[in-house]
C-alpha cells in the first residue's frame, strides 16, 4: 500500500457506528490542528473529508474549536455585548438570544453551523406561534383566579402569535453580529450567517389621518393621561421618553421640552435611563395648545398628589399612576388599544404616534431638516428614507399645482 502523503487524513469506523476522518487544516491564526469529520457511512464522512480538504487547497482556514452555538452565544453576550451596548439593548439581545437563537440554533457545533441550518430555522420560527412554544397563557394562567386562555385552555386554541417579518430580520441581524465576533476573535473561518439574505418586512407605518387623530383627542381628552396622547401626536415623543418625561424637563414658560431620559423595564424593573442616541437627546418646542394640555395635567396631579397623601411617591415624573410611581409600559399599550377602540379609529401602536406626527409635519410642509430636529433622528437621511412614501406624495401635490402655469386647452388634452 502507497504511503499517505501529509494532509491525506485518515477514516475509522468508531465504537458508535459512525466514520470518522481527520485532516490536518490551517486554523485562522495561522497554526495547524487536526480536524475530524463525521459521517453515518463511509461514502458520507468521505465526502465531507474531501471537501475539507479542499478547503486547505484553496488557502481557507478553517476553525476548529468544540464549542456550540449555545455556548458561543452566552459568551458572546456577556464578555462582548454588555460591556458595549446600552443595558436596556443588552436585555434585549439576552431575550432574543435566550427565547430564539438558543432554542433553535444553540446544539449545533459552532464551526459546523451553515446557512442552511440558519435559513431554515428562520422560516421555522416565522411559522411557530410564539405564544404557544413560550407558554406564555399557560404561565399566565398558573396564577390563582385567572381562567385559562389560549393554549392554555382545553383543547388548546392557538391565537396564532407569530413573530412579524421584522423580528425574523432582527434575529438574522443579532446572529451576524454575533458570528462576526466570532471571526474576530478566530474562532470561525467565515461568517456563514452573511449568506443567508434579509427578506423584506413589507413594513409600512400605520399612521393616522389627521381626522383620525382628531377623533382619538376628541375622545381621550377626559381620559387623565390626556396629555400623554398629546404629546404623542404633538410633538412626536417615543413611548419611552414620554413616561421618562420629568417635570424639570419641562419648561412651560418659553413653551419647550428638554428630552434626556427614558424609562423602560430593564431584568423586571422599571429604570430611567438616558435616551436612545446622542441626537435622541435635544430641546423640542411647545405648540402653544400643548403648553395649556400639560398645565392642566400638572394642576390634575397635585389634586392625585393631595387625595394620595403620605401614600404618594414623588419622583418628579409628568405621567404617573395615581400614586406617584411610574407607569408600567405594557400598561400604556393596552390603555391606548382600549381608546383607540372607543374612539372608533384603526387600532395603532403607541408608536405609530410617533408617525402619524411626523405624516401631519410633511403634508403641512415642513421640509425634512426641520421635521429630523422635531423627531430628533440621528441624520435626515434616517428621516427621508422611513418616510419616503409621505415626501413623495406631498411632492406630487405640490407638482401638481404647477398645473397653474398652463392653459385650459394643456390642461385638457393631458
Amino acid at each position: 500500500m502507497a504511503k499517505r502523503v501529509n494532509g491525506e487524513g485518515t477514516i475509522k469506523q468508531r465504537k458508535d457506528g459512525r466514520y470518522e476522518a481527520k485532516v490536518f487544516v490551517r486554523t485562522p491564526d495561522g497554526q495547524w490542528k487536526r480536524r475530524s469529520v463525521y459521517g453515518k457511512t463511509f461514502e458520507e464522512c468521505h465526502a465531507k473529508k474531501i471537501e475539507l480538504q479542499a478547503q486547505v487547497q484553496k488557502g481557507v482556514p478553517v476553525a476548529t474549536t468544540t464549542m456550540t452555538v449555545g455556548e458561543y452565544l452566552k459568551y458572546w453576550l456577556h464578555e462582548i455585548a454588555e460591556p458595549s451596548v446600552r443595558r436596556t439593548t443588552f436585555s434585549s439581545y439576552e431575550l432574543l438570544v435566550r427565547l430564539y437563537l438558543v432554542p433553535g440554533l444553540g446544539k449545533h457545533k459552532l464551526t459546523a453551523l451553515t446557512a442552511q441550518h440558519i435559513r431554515s430555522w428562520l422560516n421555522a420560527v416565522g411559522k411557530t406561534c410564539q405564544c404557544c412554544a413560550q407558554r406564555k397563557d399557560e404561565k399566565w394562567s398558573e396564577k390563582p383566579g385567572r381562567k385559562p386562555r389560549c393554549c392554555a385552555r382545553k383543547p388548546k386554541e392557538c391565537c396564532g402569535s407569530f413573530p412579524s417579518a421584522g423580528t425574523v430580520n432582527y434575529l438574522l441581524r443579532l446572529l451576524r453580529a454575533a458570528l462576526q465576533d466570532a471571526v474576530e476573535e478566530d474562532l470561525l473561518a467565515r461568517n456563514v450567517a452573511t449568506l443567508v439574505k434579509v427578506r423584506g418586512t413589507g413594513k409600512k407605518h400605520r399612521a393616522w389621518s389627521e381626522k383620525e387623530a382628531k377623533q382619538f383627542l376628541a375622545i381621550a381628552k377626559d381620559h387623565r393621561l390626556y396629555a400623554l396622547w398629546a404629546v404623542g401626536l404633538g410633538i412626536g415623543l417615543r413611548r419611552g421618553e414620554a413616561l421618562g418625561l420629568r417635570w424639570s424637563d419641562v419648561d412651560l414658560v418659553d413653551g419647550k421640552v428638554t428630552v434626556s431620559k427614558a424609562l423602560h423595564r430593564v431584568d423586571g424593573k422599571l429604570v430611567l435611563d438616558d435616551v436612545k442616541t446622542e441626537a435622541s437627546a435635544a430641546t423640542v418646542p411647545l405648540p402653544a395648545p400643548l403648553v395649556a394640555v400639560l398645565r392642566r395635567h400638572k394642576a390634575v396631579q397635585a389634586g392625585e398628589k393631595l387625595a394620595a397623601g403620605p401614600k404618594w411617591q414623588a419622583n418628579g415624573l409628568v405621567f404617573t399612576t395615581p400614586h406617584g410611581t411610574p407607569i408600567e409600559p405594557r400598561n400604556i399599550n393596552r390603555t391606548f388599544a382600549a381608546l383607540c377602540e372607543k374612539a372608533g379609529v384603526r387600532v395603532i401602536r403607541v408608536h405609530d404616534m410617533r408617525h402619524t406626527a411626523a405624516t401631519l409635519l410633511f403634508a403641512l410642509g415642513v421640509d425634512a431638516a426641520t421635521v429630523q430636529r422635531i423627531l430628533r433622528h440621528s441624520s435626515i437621511s434616517v428621516t427621508t428614507g422611513t418616510y419616503i412614501e409621505v415626501i413623495e406624495s406631498v411632492q406630487r401635490e405640490a407638482v401638481d399645482r404647477m398645473g397653474v402655469l398652463f392653459d385650459d386647452s394643456e390642461r385638457a388634452a393631458e
